[in-house]
């Protein structure tokens, strides 16, 4: 069923409306995020997520509710694996917490940009050309095989192409300048470690949605649906990042758990027309597999060979 053009500019007119919220009126200076204002804006967004599902289910009807929240979840816990990387990005560059949320917050504003690309893109793919649907299930279940080698992720800028192809341009200043990404020095124009920053979590996103954007295509093909479910993960990414990263790398086994759900619906993508999985039956599954991994994390102690 298509989505009438007024609902999908009200929904990007709330967005741009939080999103003014966020920058212009909560975080218009810049300060450390501590983990009580994390936890708020968390729960703030997954309270939205929620409310606009009951939104869904009272338009749309049960089964497109249903998708709706399968999405946000598959997006969710794919969202958290990027927290993982995140920290290692920070670190690496020394970047002190109270810039770390306006890097997060462009980050995240193009990510968005690129989420509305891939997704219209890989809807016309599966619409025209449905044999595409096969290769985008053989892509999520060999990302979830990778996915199980998840501790062998290395943060090395220098090999990165982009950033290579960047510093032939643009000359980088050798330590941060506060909370500017590009600086003016000597009369001449110079970017920061931090836009380079920016850089990489742009093109972290880029990555993980070639896995995201399908994951989710497994669910449904609604347009609207993948569009909305895919922004409320990715607007609480910034808070849920400040709310975890003291406690993130504690979910050790959630890989491995996002590992068999990328499987599950990358066969399920394979199956679709001999056997088409009901939402319930995938919901529940996904649900069981995530929450279990992060569960079994706390419980099990990690040892040095994991």
């Amino acid at each position: 069923m298509d989505t009438p053009i007024i609902f999908w500019i009200l929904f990007n007119a709330f967005v741009l409306l939080m999103l003014a919220l966020d920058l212009g009126v909560f975080h218009r200076k810049t300060h450390e995020v501590s983990i009580k204002e994390a936890l708020s804006w968390t729960f703030v967004w997954v309270f939205l997520a929620l409310v606009f599902n009951a939104i869904i289910f009272y338009w749309k009807g049960r089964q497109q509710a249903l998708e709706f929240f399968t999405g946000y979840l598959v997006e969710k816990a794919l969202s958290i694996d990027n927290i993982f990387v995140f920290i290692m990005i920070f670190t690496y560059f020394q970047v002190p917490s109270k810039y770390q949320h306006k890097v997060l917050f462009w980050g995240i504003l193009g990510a968005l940009l690129m989420r509305v690309v891939f997704i219209f893109a890989g809807v016309a793919l599966i619409e025209k050309f449905h044999f595409t649907i096969y290769i985008f299930g053989v892509l999520l279940i060999y990302t979830g095989y990778k996915m199980f080698n998840h501790n062998n992720v290395k943060i090395e800028p220098d090999k990165n192409p982009l950033i290579r192809f960047f510093k032939k341009f643009m000359p980088v200043t050798p330590h941060l300048q506060e909370d500017n990404f590009i600086v003016k020095l000597n009369g001449k124009r110079y970017a920061t470690p931090l836009f380079l920053v920016l850089i990489l979590i742009e093109t972290t996103d880029l990555i993980f949605a070639v896995d995201s954007i399908p994951a989710i295509l497994a669910i449904t093909q609604d347009q609207f649906i993948v569009y909305t479910s895919n922004v409320f993960a990715i607007l609480g990414l910034r808070s849920l990042y400040f709310a975890l990263a003291g406690v993130v790398h504690r979910f050790w086994l959630l890989s491995f758990g996002l590992a068999v759900v990328l499987v599950f619906v990358g066969i399920k993508m394979l199956l679709i027309d001999l056997y088409k999985i009901p939402i319930e039956l995938s919901l529940i599954f996904i649900a069981t597999i995530i929450t279990g991994s992060i569960v079994l994390s706390l419980k099990i102690k990690r040892t040095k060979e994991n």
